[in-house]
């Protein structure tokens, strides 16, 4: 059986935790950190993400705190987010939103939690 060492995980996701700087809702999943400002409909700078833990199931995540002052930026369907390191101009993660959110520019939104995890190899 394949196994990794919580060390190799832990380092991969503490570059979230450590880089991290921004969060932006999308109208599409971004594919790159250009790509970002072409789907952003709003962000906030606030991200908080916690350090690596135990995955249910096996290997490791982290947990990125619920957003609740998001800045709305533009006028659409939000489906995706999409974390960046602005200052290295890196997307570091995206995923699908739990439910679709259509907003206006202007207003303000909120995230719940997200986990992102690396799971033990098979």
């Amino acid at each position: 059986m394949a196994t990794l060492d919580n060390r190799v995980f832990d380092n991969g996701l503490t570059v979230l935790d450590t880089e991290a700087d921004e969060i932006h809702i999308t109208s599409a999943e971004a594919t790159s950190f250009a790509n970002v400002s072409a789907v952003t409909l709003g962000n906030s700078t606030t991200l908080s993400i916690g350090a690596p833990a135990d995955r249910a199931g096996g290997g490791r995540e982290v947990t990125v705190a619920a957003t609740t002052d998001g800045s709305v930026t533009g006028t659409g369907t939000a489906t995706h987010y999409a974390i960046v390191d602005s200052g290295n101009s890196r997307l570091l993660a995206t995923g699908s939103l739990s439910a679709s959110q259509s907003v206006t520019n202007g207003n303000t939104f909120t995230l719940s939690s997200v986990t992102i995890g690396i799971p033990d190899p098979a």
